[in-house]
């Protein structure tokens, strides 16, 4: 299993009508092959039964070159997994493509993926600082869209706790942006609070 022929059954797999939603929906001018969700996944699903993770990095670094939107799509799938050892080599490429991400179809799939290895090693939240300082709004709203796991967790330990206010407090640092993206994210993830500690969320409300 090569790139090359993968890059090529996306292609073959692909809708022009559907590549023009895409690019409208997520106002980019990127090129878009228009494979269907189910494709993405079927493929996905099939390149993790048949390589080792050394091989599956390799592979999404390959397809993330491409530039295509529907290969970016398929190199954050293959990283999205909860269980993935070793998992270094994804970290070092998502905490990378985190700062390109350039709509919103890439920024959801990646924080889909940097949600399961931020989990895996919470100390890797020392990046959020890194990453609501970006220019790039994507990679600000990733603050948020790559943590709410910690929000929804229903028995937090001190590390989750931990994680919970890290989160808090660059949203309050955050406050005055307010782009639809950003203000769409905080108020998202401090909604997932709610739900499990709703004091704390009504604190930050009341700000």
């Amino acid at each position: 299993m090569t790139p090359e022929d993968v890059l090529s059954r996306l292609r073959d797999a692909g809708d022009p009508e559907r590549a023009a939603r895409a690019r409208a929906a997520n106002r980019t001018e990127r090129e878009a092959w228009g494979v269907a969700p189910e494709v993405l996944r079927a493929l996905s699903d099939e390149i993790r039964e048949a390589t080792s993770v050394d091989r599956r990095v390799l592979l999404a670094d390959a397809f993330w070159r491409a530039e295509v939107l529907d290969a970016r799509l398929l190199a954050l799938r293959l990283l999205t997994q909860a269980r993935m050892r070793p998992d270094h080599g994804a970290w070092d490429l998502l905490s990378r493509w985190v700062y390109r991400f350039d709509c919103r179809a890439l920024a959801d799939a990646g924080a889909a993926a940097l949600g399961r290895r931020l989990a895996a090693e919470p100390e890797r939240l020392a990046v959020l600082e890194d990453w609501a300082a970006a220019s790039n709004v994507w990679t600000r709203r990733s603050v948020f869209a790559a943590t709410t796991g910690f929000a929804r967790t229903r028995h937090p330990s001190e590390a989750d706790a931990a994680a919970r206010e890290r989160v808090l407090a660059l949203a309050g640092a955050m406050a005055e942006d307010s782009r639809p993206v950003i203000r769409q994210a905080i108020d998202g993830w401090v909604a997932a609070l709610a739900k499990h500690d709703p004091e704390r969320a009504a604190q930050v409300a009341r700000r």
